[in-house]
């Protein structure tokens, strides 16, 4: 491995004698992949555009964070800032760096949408940005060009499975009651808590966001039946006052569990419950206050 790291610290270094010129351009491109940007994207998706893509859209994002986790844990490589002094590191960067988490989510979150909405447009930005933000983690010095090709083979191994599997398995548990369907979303991050023996939060948080995604999914097709169509300002108002909740519930839950043991255990119900508000409780205060339509009681 040390020919292989040498060889893309001098891919790095070639890439930082631009520096600074090209550091906003590179920033912005890897704000893309953040954590923050997701917070605000898949429930501007889900909420404001189109319910039944942003759920999917969701779903193939946090299995893609949980496997890019527990790769990361499992190969444990280093950031090539760590590996040689020369490489400035000109972003934030955590946890081991192979595979690239920036990469893997590029190619399943815009691979993704433009498999689904198959617009010209889409393809091409999807292609930007599935060069750009890998791109950019090479130039800001956080990733090895081996972890982002790693990042693009498993990007491409869970999107293509992804694609073809999930309408029919969408079909497929249709045909059972809500008892079954709330069983199997609990199931399967049940399933990958043991699967990926989640010891680290990283790996953890994902999985406690799809045990409460999952259910609140069923939920609020069967009680909600919310349409995130209307006017701009009632959507403007749906992200906002959502984003404002969930950030309620965050910094509330994390000051009424902080220093409780395990703490793992606390983040899975933590994030539990933001995954189960922004499926099912925020579509049922939508709708409530005639923020959007449903067909609550009837």
């Amino acid at each position: 491995m040390q020919g292989i790291e040498d060889w893309g610290i001098g891919v790095i270094l070639w890439l930082q004698q631009f520096s600074p010129a090209l550091d906003l351009p590179f920033r912005a491109f890897t704000g893309l992949g953040t954590e923050v940007f997701f917070v605000l994207f898949l429930p501007l998706l889900y909420w404001c555009l189109d319910r039944r893509i942003g759920a999917r859209l969701a779903v193939i994002f946090l299995l893609s964070s949980i496997v890019n986790a527990a790769a990361k844990e499992w190969a444990a490589q280093p950031r090539p800032f760590e590996y040689d002094p020369r490489v400035r590191q000109l972003s934030e960067a955590t946890g081991g760096g192979l595979p690239s988490g920036h990469t893997q989510s590029a190619v399943v979150v815009w691979g993704y949408l433009a498999s689904q909405y198959k617009r010209t447009w889409l393809w091409l930005l999807a292609a930007l940005l599935v060069v750009f933000i890998p791109l950019s983690r090479l130039y800001l010095g956080v990733h090895f060009p081996q972890d982002l090709l790693a990042g693009y083979v498993l990007g491409v191994a869970l999107l293509l499975p992804y694609i073809w599997l999930e309408p029919h398995t969408e079909i497929w548990l249709a045909k059972f009651s809500l008892f079954w369907q709330l069983a199997a979303a609990l199931l399967v991050p049940a399933l990958l808590l043991v699967l990926f023996r989640a010891g680290d939060e990283a790996v953890i948080t994902p999985i406690a966001v799809l045990m409460g995604m999952g259910p609140g999914i069923a939920l609020e097709r069967r009680f909600v039946g919310f349409e995130p169509g209307g006017a701009w300002a009632k959507k403007a108002l749906r992200l906002l006052l959502g984003i404002c909740i969930i950030a309620a519930l965050y910094l509330g839950a994390h000051a009424a569990f902080s220093g409780l043991e395990p703490e793992l255990l606390s983040r899975l119900v933590r994030y539990s419950v933001i995954g189960l508000f922004t499926t099912f409780g925020a579509p049922w205060l939508f709708v409530r206050l005639r923020l959007a339509e449903g067909r609550l009681g009837t």
